[in-house]
């Protein structure tokens, strides 16, 4: 069997402080990471539920029995910059304080798909999922679950994409029948292992992974409210003025000719660029990011034909 360094990048256990620091900067998405968090800890410890309906009706709940075999899998989808990836490698720092145990983080590398031997595909995403499952069943004993395992596939519609492509080569559609195989033993083993999906083309991803996605989080550009929210963090310390960062929020927003900003394109190009045009010889100015605001381009938006 492969080894788990040629699949996976190096795990890491939640909760870290590079990985909480960037979900705590995913300001405005505080209902996503609620719904996330629920969902996530039900999937994790099915016990939780059991122990909820014992509490609050005191007999058997029917509705109990539908969350038996669903797939511990969630898609995360969107634009460019939504700030998916960020929040899949980090929401299990929020689990494991909700949880109280470790959560570790596995990242599988796009090398999984091989290279185009046949049969090479299928026995890597089989030895992925059964390193997952291992790793679940070691996580979990007769006093319940004791950590939890997390494997993120970013650019999933690489590796899942629909059977239906008339392009798609034989290996490609064999690696999805391998994925989606992997899926349902994780559902039928009710193992502590959350699979994410994270993807700018959700139009592409295999129909019948998607039927099994427990849930399906979508990630927009951020909005007057987020974009003022993400700025305001983002420029505490630099005495930016409240009124030129209700004008950033309007330069950074939608226009006729242009979409507006994405997170990436306020954190890690906008905000930056200030702290560079400024550096060393002064601090930065209200003028530098209203400036940068004018001039900047925001990420173009990802189109399926892209």
């Amino acid at each position: 069997m492969t080894s788990q360094d040629d699949l996976f990048h190096p795990v890491i256990e939640l909760p870290e402080a590079t990985r909480r620091a960037r979900y705590d900067r995913l300001v405005g998405l505080d209902d996503m990471k609620l719904r996330l968090r629920k969902e996530a800890a039900l999937l994790a410890d099915p016990r939780r539920l059991q122990a909820w309906a014992a509490n609050h009706h005191g007999r058997d709940v029917a509705a109990l029995n539908l969350f038996t075999d669903r797939a511990p899998l969630f898609v995360f989808a969107g634009d460019v910059g939504s700030g998916k990836s960020a929040l899949a490698e980090s929401f299990g720092c929020d689990l494991s304080d909700y949880l109280n145990l470790p959560v570790y983080l596995y990242r599988l590398k796009l090398a999984t798909r091989g290279s185009g031997l046949v049969g090479e595909m299928t026995s890597l995403i089989g030895d992925a999922f059964t390193h997952m499952h291992d790793a679940g069943r070691r996580a979990t004993g007769a006093h319940g679950v004791r950590s939890v395992q997390i494997l993120v596939v970013d650019e999933a519609d690489a590796l899942v994409q629909s059977r239906a492509a008339q392009q798609m080569h034989h290996e490609d559609r064999a690696g999805v029948d391998a994925f989606l195989a992997g899926i349902d033993g994780l559902a039928g083993a009710q193992v502590p292992v959350i699979v994410v999906l994270c993807t700018n083309r959700v139009g592409a991803l295999d129909p019948a992974l998607m039927r099994r996605a427990a849930a399906t989080f979508t990630f927009t550009r951020p909005d007057d409210y987020q974009r003022h929210a993400v700025l305001t963090q983002a420029l505490q310390g630099l005495d930016i003025g409240s009124g030129t960062i209700n004008k950033l929020v309007e330069l950074t927003g939608p226009s006729i000719d242009r979409p507006g900003y994405t997170y990436s394109d306020l954190t890690q190009r906008l905000v930056p660029a200030a702290v560079f045009h400024a550096f060393p010889d002064r601090p930065v100015c209200d003028e530098d990011l209203l400036a940068l605001a004018e001039e900047l381009q925001p990420t173009p938006v990802f189109t399926e034909e892209r």
